[in-house]
């Protein structure tokens, strides 16, 4: 991804209008610990963290700086070793694995690199697997309207085969916003694309946070390495070595590059004196 435009990423709204949104996912001394062997690895460290309502949040760090782990954690598809995750207000930490799964199909999405869309289905089957693993009747109108949110309303039974990569990643999207979520999690979702269907997909996902809905505002959190593609996003989080290293808000393509290059310096340092 090259040349986002320099006004995708709009000013953080005032402090006195921040202070009446709700968090749409907060972290609270965040900590997960992965044992291998007779050693232990540190992925998060007490991570304090707050994604309001109605904002695009980009994650970055170095490789292995804790980026996937904390998407996952936030959205419930792992368990933090230590410290709290709340979604929508609740505290997914405390949840059984049954509730965790309903409030996941209820109040998340999650949209993957891979598109993960079932080859034999339309577009609409695909939008409405969600509905189905709930238990619940897919209501057409829902399905046309999260389809119509990513601009494929037109689409609607055309089979991935059929599709362009980006239009299979905006289905996926789409997939991922027909329960109206309280947030949209996604792991690096321009990874697998090419430079324009890359933006196109990125301008859907601008457009969800901008534009009005009637289920409430869209908070995207997204998982990139690419600086170009962070700067669509309202707000940039850093990562090192599985700590809050430092954010920018409003960013812009080369100063996320600059600060990305100061978090990995240390790194090549360490690599070139062993």
């Amino acid at each position: 991804m090259r040349n986002a435009p320099r006004d995708a990423a709009p000013d953080s709204p005032p402090d006195a209008a921040r202070a009446s949104v709700p968090d749409a996912v907060r972290l609270e001394s965040l900590t997960r610990t992965y044992s291998s062997g007779n050693s232990t690895v540190t992925a998060l460290r007490t991570v304090d963290l707050a994604f309001r309502r109605g904002t695009f949040t980009a994650v970055m760090g170095p490789s292995g700086s804790g980026k996937s782990t904390l998407l996952q954690c936030a959205a419930g598809l792992d368990r933090p070793t230590s410290g709290r995750a709340f979604i929508d207000g609740t505290d997914i930490t405390e949840l059984s694995e049954t509730r965790l799964t309903e409030l996941r199909r209820t109040s998340t999405g999650f949209v993957f690199q891979a598109f993960n869309l079932l080859p034999s289905l339309t577009a609409a089957q695909n939008v409405a697997l969600p509905m189905r693993l709930a238990g619940h009747r897919p209501d057409r109108r829902t399905v046309r309207e999260a389809l119509a949110q990513v601009g494929l309303a037109d689409r609607a039974g055309h089979r991935p085969g059929q599709l362009s990569g980006g239009q299979q990643q905006r289905v996926a999207v789409a997939r991922a916003l027909v329960t109206r979520p309280a947030v949209l999690f996604a792991d690096e979702p321009t990874g697998a694309l090419d430079l324009s269907t890359g933006r196109e997909l990125l301008s859907s996902l601008r457009e969800l946070v901008n534009g009005p809905d009637d289920g409430g505002p869209t908070t995207v959190v997204m998982v990139t390495h690419d600086p170009n593609v962070a700067a669509y996003a309202d707000r940039v989080v850093f990562l090192a070595d599985g700590a809050l290293a430092s954010e920018l808000t409003s960013p812009t393509p080369e100063a996320v590059a600059a600060r990305m290059t100061e978090l990995s310096a240390p790194r090549e340092r360490e690599a070139s004196s062993c």
